[in-house]
This record gives structure tokens, sequence and C-alpha cells, in this order.
């Protein structure tokens, strides 16, 4: 006999913000572009904090 099994995913639906990776010490070329990976790095750290903060009021549970 066969049956189906149902598909679940342990995902919640409002899942904890991921921080940015961090460039490594070789992506920055030194030679002043504009934008630096480092520029860019402090750009997305200051958007994932603000997602997290929103996150965190959404989820004061989870801490």
């Amino acid at each position: 006999m066969l049956t189906r099994d149902r598909v679940t995913t342990d995902q919640p639906a409002d899942p904890k913000p991921n921080p940015p990776e961090k460039p490594l010490p070789f992506d920055c070329c030194e030679t002043g572009c504009d934008p630096c990976v480092w520029d860019m790095y402090a750009d997305q750290q200051r958007a994932y904090e603000r997602a997290l903060t929103a996150w965190r009021q959404r989820n004061p549970a989870a801490g």
C-alpha cells in the first residue's frame, strides 16, 4: 500500500535574521574603492541590527 507522506518543514513563519558574512582580510584591495567591501559590510550590519531588533519585538519569548 502506497501512502503519500506530508512534507513538513521546521522553518518558523518568522525566522530570525542572519548576520551578514564578514569580509575576509584579503577581500579589501586597499585602493580606496567606493564603496569598499568594509563599507558594504557596515551597511549590511546596520540593516541586520535593525531587522534583529524588529524580529525581537515580534518574538519577545524567543529572546
